[in-house]
């Protein structure tokens, strides 16, 4: 089941966003906002390359370049989303900032699967 293997590759993701995030963020205290950009690029990467080794079939629905592009064009809207949450979540509700990424990175977990799965490879 390809959410059961998405699972896995977003949690190994996600343990890289996260684990950078709190190394950066947390314990250097650089700003969480840059921090949480460039974590994500990284997340996303991993992501991309460990979905279509282990859960997608890369190429079958759109050229790899183009299928790359929209990997990224979609996960800038997952950023957008990532960040957004995260400014409210540590700002607005006041919730410990390290909190506050494990909530939002589990939210956007369906998100990504979502749109991965029925907008950039085949739905098999």
């Amino acid at each position: 089941m390809k959410i059961v293997k998405y699972f896995f590759v977003g949690g190994t993701a996600a343990v890289v966003d996260v684990g950078l995030f709190f190394i950066f963020a947390k314990f250097l205290g650089f700003n969480y906002l840059i921090v949480g950009f460039f974590t994500f690029l990284i997340a996303t990467f991993v992501n991309y390359y460990l979905s279509i080794k282990f859960v997608f079939e890369s190429g079958k629905k759109f050229k790899k370049r183009k299928e790359i592009f929209l990997v990224y064009l979609v996960s800038a809207s997952s950023l957008g989303l990532n960040l957004l949450l995260l400014y409210i979540l540590h700002e607005w509700i006041k919730l410990d900032i390290g909190f506050a990424k494990i909530i939002v990175t589990g939210l956007l977990f369906f998100y990504n699967y979502a749109i991965r799965k029925f907008f950039i490879f085949t739905r098999d």
